[in-house]
């Protein structure tokens, strides 16, 4: 029972610790500003952007940028994981289709999106679709690359046993390969639900009229560095949800890993008593 009560001893100061952490960086802000006697609009104190931060959300202009820059990156990330999980599991089936397309993705990498976005928004225009498309591109590479993985590592003996009792590929996939791969995939996904918010971000810069972004872009017309620290806030929590969100999804659909490492720490605590 010791090591149970320290396990959830230091899940508790774990707690604590982040915001003490978030206290500390808040400290260091305001004597930052105080004594180096920034001014506003180089870098504003932290009451500054609490009281712009409210500001925004009573005129609702936080709330309208903040609903187009989530409906672009959940569009995104959703499109951008379902074409990669699709082609990532004919590319981990088929060598040949893997040699055919490897060097047209990997040549894609090498542009960055930043360099390309701008070409999107002459092709596509600068509404939402445009935007959505650049998340849906750097969201495709890290989930592509995961799924792969995942599915390479299934262990070949599992298929050989799949094999023997006949199971169809549909079969195949839906009781061994996606199990297996899941945790893989899910670990690409996290990387792809931060990297959506910077796809939707960039997109923005190069030509929106609403969005985080374009709420960027306004406060930095503007010498309005509070409201440039809004946005950035704002689009750190956003990321940060996302990221919790494919965690909570990951504990809930892995929980079958945990039952094993659970039931033999429960027998040893048993057996101590």
């Amino acid at each position: 029972m010791s090591f149970v009560k320290a396990r959830r001893f230091v899940q508790h100061f774990s707690r604590w610790l982040l915001l003490f952490s978030i206290a500390v960086v808040l400290l260091f802000w305001q004597l930052l500003v105080v004594l180096a006697k920034f001014p506003p609009f180089i870098l504003p104190p932290p009451l500054m952007v609490v009281e712009r931060f409210w500001q925004a959300l009573q005129d609702g202009s936080l709330a309208r940028h903040t609903s187009v820059t989530l409906f672009e990156v959940l569009v995104g990330l959703l499109a951008g994981s379902f074409l990669a999980t699709v082609l990532g599991y004919f590319l981990a089936r088929f060598r040949t289709l893997e040699q055919l397309v490897a060097p047209y993705l990997v040549a894609s990498q090498a542009v960055p999106v930043v360099a390309i976005a701008p070409l999107l928004v002459i092709w596509f225009g600068p509404g939402i679709f445009s935007k959505i498309l650049i998340c849906a591109l750097i969201v495709f590479f890290p989930v592509l690359v995961n799924t792969v993985v995942g599915l390479r590592a299934v262990p070949e003996n599992l298929r050989d046993l799949m094999r023997s009792l006949h199971a169809r590929p549909p079969q195949m996939l839906r009781f061994l390969e996606a199990p297996a791969a899941l945790p893989v995939f899910l670990g690409g996904l996290r990387i792809g639900a931060t990297l959506s918010v910077i796809g939707a971000v960039v997109g923005e810069f190069v030509g929106a009229d609403r969005g985080l972004g374009f709420l960027i872009n306004v406060g930095r017309g503007q010498y309005d560095t509070a409201l440039v620290f809004v946005a950035i806030l704002t689009l750190i929590m956003m990321a940060l949800s996302l990221y919790g969100l494919v965690l909570w999804a990951e504990r809930r659909t892995l929980a079958w890993q945990r039952q094993p490492e659970m039931l033999r720490t429960t027998v040893s605590e048993t057996e101590k008593l």
